[in-house]
């Protein structure tokens, strides 16, 4: 997990696409090219046409020059992309310079290289940004040519109506930045926690595989290795014993009978975890919940229902992963017991863990779940072990996991005076029969083809 942070945080550095930024750019020049023609040949209209023209044709030389050096997938670093949102500000701001000022309604284009910045680059950039925007906006608000208008009624506006323009600007390129920044950050939170998941579950699976790979190479391997023992028992009768290649011989055999063992072994893997293999709901908990019965807390299973209904769930690694991973928060903030009830109806399976610790905090409730959101204290971070502890994905990925499979949490705490947290983990009866169906027929002819 930390060498996935690690890469998507050096993804973060170039992350600004070269193809969308000249796609927005071509945009802009067709649009700034277009109000211009429009307002001096259309409405007829004075304005300094070539100097204006002359500021769209410097952006059309940088998208072109741009192009040129640059091959379609590059990303662009920060500082490249700064600098070509920066051209565009102080590009904009000549345009408006030539226009109008603050009294040209295109003076609200300053929001858009922001709001890129904000979605795409680090808020110290955007920040930067945004105040030279705010600059030349102030420079063009002073000073600037007279607004294309009829030359027999000119067009003034107050200095406080521009005032209030520039205002306007200010607060718009703050709620549109905070906004986009935060919006763009949830987005890549949320994709760099799924792809945590899919590799959590990939990892799962790998070995899943693994054990099926090992029986099978155990099952080939088992004919000719029999045959190295049968002969190698044979030389040692015919062999004199206390000769030197009598003792090799006997050697062999006795290597060839250890490799039988280790064969045997890897059998039994491949047999406990085949890839279609099914089970009662409440062998499943048992199985998951086993390893957390070494640590001094007590977990104790309680069926709610007749055991001859018992729904039967396939052993799959991804609902292994995500209820070991929920039974084993329980049992790291349970005071003394965690109790795992299974409750089943012709309609719905249900199971609930509960612990009697502090329960999760109130401000938590309702956030648990997401990425990065975790109840682990700053101790307790740092006491647990393995990949995603303190970061928040643990929950985050059982849960994923556990709805892939047809599942709905919810999360609450014990209703005083009791104390602790209840999750409550719920599939649909008939989801879960249709796939343990579907899964026996597979395997049943998977068999049929052997």
């Amino acid at each position: 997990m930390p060498k996935l942070l690690a890469s998507t945080q050096r993804l973060e550095r170039r992350s600004l696409r070269l193809d969308t930024l000249l796609t927005l750019r071509w945009l802009a020049v067709a649009g700034q090219a277009m109000v211009i023609v429009v307002v001096y040949h259309g409405f007829g209209y004075p304005m300094p046409v070539g100097w204006a023209l002359a500021a769209v044709g410097i952006s059309i030389w940088l998208n072109i020059a741009l192009r040129l050096k640059y091959p379609h997938a590059h990303r662009l670093t920060n500082t490249e992309a700064a600098a070509i949102l920066a051209f565009d500000i102080v590009q904009l701001a000549l345009l408006l310079y030539l226009s109008g000022g603050l009294e040209n309604p295109f003076a609200l284009l300053f929001l858009g290289p922001v709001l890129i910045s904000a979605s795409a680059l680090p808020p110290s950039t955007t920040v930067y940004l945004g105040f030279l925007a705010l600059v030349c906006a102030l420079v063009v608000a002073a000073v600037h040519q007279p607004l294309p208008w009829a030359p027999d009624s000119p067009l003034r506006l107050p200095p406080l109506y521009q005032a209030g323009v520039w205002l306007a600007i200010l607060l718009g390129m703050s709620f549109v930045g905070v906004y986009g920044w935060q919006v763009a950050e949830e987005t890549r939170q949320l994709t760099d926690a799924l792809t945590a998941a899919e590799l959590v579950l990939a990892r799962e699976q790998h070995l899943s595989a693994l054990d099926g790979l090992a029986a099978a190479a155990a099952h080939e391997l088992g004919t000719p290795l029999a045959t190295i023992a049968t002969v190698a028992k044979e030389l040692e009768r015919e062999l004199p014993a206390g000769t030197p290649h009598g003792d090799d011989v006997r050697l062999l055999r006795e290597q060839s009978n250890r490799c039988r063992d280790i064969l045997r072994k890897l059998t039994s893997l491949g047999t406990d975890e085949a890839p279609f293999d099914r089970m009662p709901i409440s062998l499943l908990l048992e199985e998951v919940a086993a390893p957390h019965r070494l640590i001094g807390v007590s977990v104790r299973i309680e069926r709610l229902a007749d055991r001859s209904s018992e729904p039967v769930l396939l052993r799959n690694p991804g609902l292994l992963y995500g209820l070991g991973n929920i039974i084993e928060n329980a049992v790291d903030y349970a005071e003394r017991e965690v109790v795992i009830s299974i409750r089943w109806t012709p309609r719905d399976v249900v199971v609930t863990v509960v612990d009697d610790g502090p329960g999760f905090a109130p401000d938590l409730l309702g956030k648990l779940g997401e990425p990065y959101v975790t109840a682990r204290s700053p101790d307790r971070r740092k006491a647990a072990a393995g990949d995603q502890s303190g970061l928040g994905l643990g929950f985050f990925i059982a849960k994923t996991l556990l709805e892939r499979s047809g599942a709905m949490l919810t999360i609450a705490n014990r209703v005083p005076p009791e104390h602790g947290a209840i999750v409550r983990i719920g599939w649909l009866r008939a989801a879960l029969d249709e796939a343990a169906a579907e899964a026996a027929a597979l395997s049943s002819e998977l068999q049929d083809i052997s």
